[in-house]
Formats: structure tokens, C-alpha cells, sequence
């Protein structure tokens, strides 16, 4: 038993506890439900109360006695003997039951409504009858002063098929409608309801074979997008009738007025499947696929719920008492006892003892033996290799384990975790006991924040030049309105800061490469360069000065690639895209021997950088054409940091003949070591001429 406490309202799960899976085999089944600890406690309130597949619709004889549920699959009806607390019988059919109805006051007289436009009467020997209804049907009720069956469903009429005489009589014609979904019967005066899917509630008089009245429920709706259909109707005496719609509303109405007494509303947009009354407590029973609510008829306060696990279909609520039995979209048909509607049922009545004894259980929606994993998480653990074995129950997605495998596997699995999760605990506190390198004294200001802030951190550096400047700027009563003033805050979009964008991109570079770790610090020339980088801030040279020292750094570029300083003295060789060294003849051929001097060009690609750095001061020295003299090949490769087109570089190289062979005095130094290997060759080569006269002048064998 499970039992759920809503509004101080217990509720008891009749069928709740700790499941068993259907794959074990009956002996493994029962061994598993004697392992339990409150199997002592275990109740089953009626033995096989279920359904091979879904159960569709319950419902309790007038007597009491007998409990009738339809369901599939196969399509069958079961009938469960509450004095004995089992089975009576089970009878299969053709096709699904959409609803049904009993005749007399036991099991002996039923009739089914089924999908498929039959209708069967059943004896209880078993099936009486069965014939063919003009429309698929939805509802059906039988009106015992003239023993007419009643059918409606997908056409205007109400058809009537006389049970005495055994022959259908003339149906009650509708024209205002296209279909009706609900029929009910009123238990005093007989009047007949039926509910359209227009949204009217029409009623008709069996004695003349007319309509009396009609009563337009989806106008009485506020709120509403769409027309709202009856889809359930209920009459609680001869004059009170609740009418439930499409949109999720139950309506009471008195009969002799048009404007409903109460409106409540079930909040899911779900529509409303079955109404019952409970007269003595004042009580309205409404079952939605979701819910069953429990809730006063006067003041519309809510008593109590009941959640669907799975989707409702029907309840049958025992007559004055509390016990609820639904049918529902899965196997089990479930029984629920709320002891606040009143007392158990004579048949049961020893649920009064055992509520009164009983605690709050919690029970687990899976398994309690076996724990529901995915494929995901079966390779987490390391168990992928035990798919097709015995350990593991494949079922829709994922596998059953044995839970006591899973908490071995979690633990083995989470002591990495754990070990992770240490180090970086200690990690973080570490650094939160370690101070910060530059710690902010005050805080900063309103205008101008990343000035002030700026200037706190170059109070803190080891230049003391900048930090000379910085400590008298945030000191000095003249520029503190600097920091107070909204008027003299920096305004990014002047033409006289657009004139310093070269600077501070500069800058803001610079600061980007340290962020990412690309710049390398190097040793001993931390100070003078961090003093480069830092004047440039305050600098005021114009943008053609600026061009004029880009102009001036492209002349120090050497055989060997220089390094591109950076701000924290560090020095890193630019990626790609290169650029290369091409000599280019001032003079034809012809001249190129006599003189030695032509011109070389530097050739960038499109799109390459071209923005080179500084080279050093022992560099910046030397002449270009000493340089140049450096070079051991007519190709060298250059590498440039950013570009901005297609550029070429071209200079004269200076007469370079001296100390230098010409190209005759090389031929005949050429000449002359060849004729001298000639000759040696010559000394060391034996003439084969006697060799080859004896090889001529012998005759072969025989001969």
C-alpha cells in the first residue's frame, strides 16, 4: 500500500508497493516478493485485478457484487466476484468495448457497445445476441420504463432498439446537431439528455417522442478558443445536472434555467470522461485522462486529487464509500481508497484497521531489485561488454541491471570522480588564501572608470617613471574632477581620440597576446622594453610620424628573421604568411658579367601581413647594404605580422667584383684542371693490342 497525503487528505494506493518484473518466471517472482521486508503488509485486494494489455472501462453491479472492466489484448471482459475477492469468468470478443451498460442487478444482463458498429447482448451463459448499429457508436444507456437501449454516436439521431420487442423503433431525430457524444437518463422523471458536439445539451421526452428543451452549455464558457463540446453528463437528483465539455469544464445546471449554478474548472485543457455525485458528502467525482478531482459542489474548493501514473480511461466508485477502482492505459486496474468519502465496503472492511495503523511509505516508480540504465551510461560504468548476457534485460531504450551490479560499478566509477574533485578543491583554496598580485585600494570611480583603473595598476609597477606619473595624477586635487564630473569623461568617438586609434590598438594588441599566453617572457630586457611599449601610450605623434617609423622599421630587415619585441621583454618570430628576397638583373646578361651589381625586390602576396616590427638597436647600426653583403643566397624568406596589400621593395646592391673571380678566369682554371687529369689518365691506361691479335689469330675446337 502506498498513501499520499493532499490538502489533509490521505489517499491509499491500494496496488502500490514494490513491483516485481514480468520477465522473471513465476518461482523467480514468487522468491522475490518473499525477499521483501513489508511483505507482511503486502495486500491484494482482488486477485488478478488486471489486464493483458489495457484495460478501457470498469464498472460495479447495482448490487454490489460483482465488479465488470473491459480491456484488451485480445479484446475480452472480465468479471471479478467481490466475496470471494477473485475472478468469476472471462469472455473474449471480435473488437474493442467502448462502453458498456448493465441491465439487471448482477452479472446476468450487459450489453457492449463495440468500435466496430456492433452491439452484443450477453446472458450469463454468455453472448445472447449480437447485431449491427447504422453509426459507430460512443455512449449508450438503457431507459427501463419503456426497456429501450438507447445508442448514439457519430449522426444526429438517437437510435432505439426495443428490448421487449426485440426490433429497433423509430430513432429521436436531431437536426440542429452533427453528432452527440453523451446520453444520460434521469433515475426520478426519465428524462432523457443528450450531449452534442456543437456544445447544446438537448432533452427529450420519451412519451411524445419530442424535444423539450435545449440548453446551450458552450456559451456559458468565457475564455474559450474553440467551441467546447458534452462530452460526459450525470444527473444528481431530478432536478441538478452536471454536464462535462471538451475544454475541461464541469457545469451544474438546474434544469429549469439556462445560466449554470457553478463552473469548475480542471485546468489541463483535457476533456472530462465521467461525472459521478456523492449526495450525503456534497461531493462531485471528475475524472480527465489525468486526474480524478474530488471537490464540493457549493463551494468548488478542491477536496482531493488523484494523479494518473498512466492515462485514465474510467473509475467506478463504489456506492457510499470511499473505494475507487480505475481503468487505465496499462495492465493494472488500480484500486484506491480515501477513507475521507466514507468507510470501506462491507467486502473489504478490514481496510479501516489497516489504515489506522498504517505510516507513509514512499515506493519507487522502477524496479527495487533492478535499476533502469541507458547505452550512454552502461559505457560510463564500463559494462558495455556484458550486452546478450544474463546481466542485463534489454527493454525500450536502455537495459535492466541488477541493482546491487550498479552500485558496485557507480562506486568503482566515482572514485575517480571524487579524486578530481579533491584536487580541484584544494586548487581553489589555494588561490583564494594567496593575495592578489595588484590589490585595489579604493574603488574605482563613476567617469571614467577604465582611466582610473588603468592608472592604479601603473602605480603598482617597477617602473617608477610611469609610476611616478600615475601616483601624481590620482593625487592631485586638479584632476579630481576628472573622476566626478560627467563632462570631462573621454568621449571614444572624438576626432581627437580617433587621431591616438593606431596607439591603442597597439596597445590593446599587446594585451590580447598576453592574455592568450602567446607572448614568451625573456630575460634581462623586461625594463627597457616594458619603458618601449609604455611610452607609446603617451605619445602624441602624429599619424604621419607614426607611418614614418613603420616606413623606417622596413629597412631593418636582415638575412636572419628578427624578433618581434613585446611588451613584457619577451621576443617571438611572426607566423606565416613569409615574403621573399628576389634578384632582379639591373643590365642584360651580357653586362651582368662586367658588372656586378643589380637590383633585388621584395614581393608580398595579397593579403599578407605587413606590419614589421622594430628590429633591434645593434641591428638598426648597421648600413642596409652591409646587410645586404650578409645574404649567402640569391633567395632569403622574411616573415610579417600583418598586411595590407601587394608590395614590392626594390635597391641597388653596391659593386661587389673585388676579391671575386671572374667567370674567364674560372673557365681556364677549369680547362686547365681537366687537361691535367687528362694526362694522368693517360700514364695509368695499359694497351690491350697484343691481348686481342692472340683472341683473333686462335681457331676455334674441331676446326
Amino acid at each position: 500500500m502506498l498513501v499520499t497525503d493532499i490538502n489533509n487528505v490521505k489517499i491509499y494506493n491500494l496496488s502500490g508497493g514494490k513491483s516485481v518484473p514480468e520477465w522473471l518466471s513465476n518461482k523467480k517472482q514468487k522468491n522475490a516478493t518473499k525477499k521483501h521486508a513489508d511483505n507482511d503488509r503486502r495486500i491484494e485486494l482482488i486477485q488478478d485485478f488486471d489486464m493483458p494489455g489495457v484495460a478501457s472501462c470498469i464498472a460495479v453491479s447495482p448490487d454490489g457484487q460483482y465488479i465488470l472492466a473491459t480491456g484488451t489484448y485480445k479484446p475480452r471482459v472480465k468479471c471479478f466476484e467481490v466475496c470471494n475477492l477473485s475472478q468469476k469468468f472471462e469472455r473474449c470478443f471480435d473488437s474493442e468495448v467502448e462502453k458498456f451498460t448493465i441491465l439487471s442487478d448482477d452479472y446476468s444482463k450487459v450489453v457492449f457497445l463495440h468500435a466496430d458498429r456492433y452491439v452484443e447482448i450477453h446472458a450469463a451463459h454468455g453472448r445472447h445476441y449480437r447485431l449491427r448499429v447504422p453509426c459507430f457508436g460512443r455512449d449508450l444507456v438503457y431507459h427501463k420504463p419503456s426497456c429501450d437501449l438507447l445508442l448514439v454516436g457519430a449522426s444526429p439521431d438517437i437510435y432505439r432498439l426495443n428490448l421487449e420487442r426485440g426490433q429497433f423503433l423509430l430513432p429521436y431525430t436531431n437536426t440542429s446537431a452533427s453528432a452527440i457524444d453523451s446520453i444520460t437518463v434521469n433515475p426520478e422523471h426519465q428524462l432523457i439528455c443528450a450531449g452534442t458536439q456543437e456544445g447544446t445539451l438537448e432533452a427529450w421526452d420519451h412519451r411524445d417522442r419530442n424535444c423539450v428543451g435545449t440548453l446551450d452549455v458552450a456559451t456559458s464558457l468565457q475564455h474559450t478558443k474553440e467551441i467546447a463540446s458534452v462530452t460526459a453528463l450525470e444527473f444528481k437528483n431530478g432536478l441538478t445536472i452536471a454536464a462535462g465539455t471538451s475544454t475541461g469544464h464541469v457545469l451544474l445546471y438546474d434544469i429549469r434555467a439556462r445560466n449554470p449554478l457553478a463552473v469548475k474548472d480542471h485546468l489541463n485543457q483535457l476533456p472530462i470522461k465521467k461525472i459521478r455525485f456523492q449526495p450525503g458528502l456534497k461531493s462531485v467525482y471528475s475524472l480527465d485522462s489525468a486526474m480524478l478531482k474530488i471537490w464540493d459542489e457549493t463551494s468548488l474548493k478542491q477536496k482531493a486529487c488523484i494523479e494518473a501514473v498512466s492515462n485514465f480511461n474510467d473509475f467506478a466508485h463504489y456506492p457510499g464509500s470511499g473505494l475507487f477502482l480505475f481503468a487505465q492505459e496499462d495492465t493494472k486496474m488500480l484500486p484506491y481508497y480515501v477513507p475521507i468519502e466514507g468507510p470501506a465496503p462491507k467486502w473489504c472492511s478490514f481496510l479501516d484497521n489497516l489504515v489506522e495503523e498504517m505510516d507513509s511509505e514512499a515506493v519507487q516508480n522502477v524496479y527495487d531489485d533492478y535499476k533502469f540504465i541507458t547505452k550512454q551510461e552502461l559505457a560510463e560504468l564500463k559494462l558495455d561488454h556484458l550486452e546478450g548476457t544474463r546481466m542485463l534485460r534489454a527493454y525500450m531504450h536502455g537495459f535492466f541491471i541488477d541493482i546491487r551490479l550498479y552500485n558496485k560499478a557507480k562506486s568503482v566509477s566515482e572514485t575517480f570522480v571524487f579524486d578530481g574533485f579533491r584536487k580541484e578543491k584544494i586548487r581553489k583554496q589555494i588561490e583564494a588564501a594567496r593575495p592578489a598580485r595588484i590589490q585595489l585600494k579604493t574603488a574605482l570611480p563613476e567617469v571614467n572608470k577604465e582611466l582610473a583603473q588603468q592608472l592604479m595598476e601603473e602605480e603598482h609597477m617597477s617602473n617608477p617613471k610611469r609610476s611616478a606619473i600615475a601616483k601624481g595624477v590620482l593625487s592631485d586635487d586638479r584632476f579630481k574632477t576628472m573622476f566626478e564630473n560627467p563632462d570631462f569623461e573621454i568621449d571614444k568617438e572624438a576626432n581627437e581620440y580617433r587621431i591616438l586609434s593606431m596607439v591603442l590598438k597597439r596597445v590593446e594588441r599587446d594585451k590580447a597576446r598576453q592574455k592568450e599566453n602567446v607572448v614568451f617572457e625573456g630575460p634581462g630586457d623586461d625594463e627597457k622594453d616594458q619603458q618601449s611599449t609604455d611610452d607609446d601610450l603617451y605619445s602624441e605623434k602624429s599619424e604621419s610620424e607614426s607611418e614614418d617609423e613603420k616606413q623606417e622599421s622596413d629597412e631593418g630587415i636582415d638575412n636572419e628573421e628578427p624578433p618581434v619585441s613585446s611588451k613584457n621583454g619577451g621576443s617571438k618570430k611572426p607566423k606565416v604568411p613569409t615574403a621573399s628576397f628576389v634578384r632582379k638583373p639591373s643590365a642584360p646578361p651580357k653586362q651582368q658579367d662586367d658588372e656586378s651589381h643589380g637590383e633585388f625586390s621584395l614581393s608580398v602576396e595579397e593579403g599578407a601581413n605587413f606590419n614589421i616590427m622594430q628590429p633591434s638597436r645593434q641591428i638598426q647600426s648597421v648600413s642596409l647594404g652591409k646587410r645586404v653583403n650578409k645574404l649567402e643566397h640569391d633567395t632569403t624568406s622574411v616573415q610579417f605580422d600583418k598586411g595590407i596589400g601587394r608590395r614590392e621593395i626594390t635597391f641597388t646592391l653596391p659593386d661587389r667584383s673585388k676579391g671575386r673571380k671572374t667567370d674567364q678566369e674560372q673557365n681556364r682554371s677549369r680547362q686547365q684542371m681537366l687537361k691535367k687529369h687528362k694526362e694522368e689518365r693517360r700514364q695509368v691506361i695499359r694497351s690491350a693490342k697484343g691481348v686481342i691479335k692472340k683472341m683473333v689469330m686462335k681457331k676455334p675446337y674441331g676446326q
